[in-house]
């Protein structure tokens, strides 16, 4: 049966929060708020966690979960070959609404779908989330919706959708709206703008002058 809370009561923040990443240690599923839609997250080192991610949603690993961290500083132990370009961005826009792709360290154990060797990962802009985030490590976050249905922008939308494929619901109420992230591509010599979503390409090339756009 799936738990619910608060995050807006701080009786009830501090409860499930506490829940919610006991839950991830498990390798269990948990909904929480973000700064663009409500998202479904798990422990990103956990490939069953992740493919239960994946079914809960009926999604295909050629969708791969991107990747919440945090603190910046974890990209150090996530990526490689990141670019001072890709610091900067960086620096500009985390937390918030950028998705950086970026090569990842051949070291890591985990499987996040077919990510071809990249993970698409960002620090959002979200109390509940960050400390979530903070307290259990990296986690493989998507938007908490069955696949094909519109992303939900508070927790009921979620919870009907999902019902008790998860196990901890965190409550924050609406968010903020319902545009999605930003997606650069940083694998490249010049950054690659995928998809236009919070930011605009305007708005980032005021960091990256060259910035290119995808077709």
């Amino acid at each position: 049966m799936a738990r619910r809370y608060d995050t807006n009561d701080a009786t009830d923040r501090v409860t499930g929060l506490r829940e919610a990443a006991s839950a991830v240690r498990r390798g269990e599923l948990v909904v929480l708020p973000t700064d663009t839609v409500y998202g479904i997250g798990a422990d990103a080192f956990s490939s069953e966690a992740v493919a239960d991610l994946l079914e809960a949603k009926g999604r295909g690993r050629n969708m791969p979960t991107p990747v919440l961290i945090g603190s910046p500083n974890t990209l150090h132990g996530l990526v490689t070959d990141f670019s001072e370009l890709a610091w900067e961005l960086v620096d500009a826009f985390w937390p918030g609404a950028l998705t950086l792709v970026a090569k990842h360290q051949p070291s890591l154990q985990w499987d996040l779908g077919d990510t071809r060797g990249t993970v698409a990962v960002r620090m959002p802009l979200h109390p509940v989330a960050i400390e979530l985030l903070t307290e259990v490590g990296p986690m493989a976050v998507s938007s908490a919706n069955l696949t094909g249905h519109p992303a939900p922008e508070n927790c009921d939308a979620a919870q009907e959708m999902l019902g008790d494929s998860v196990s901890v619901y965190l409550d924050g109420g609406p968010t903020p709206g319902n545009v999605p992230s930003s997606i650069v591509d940083v694998t490249r010599e010049v950054p690659l703008l995928l998809r236009a979503g919070a930011l605009s390409a305007d708005e980032l090339r005021k960091v990256v002058p060259d910035l290119e756009v995808a077709n």
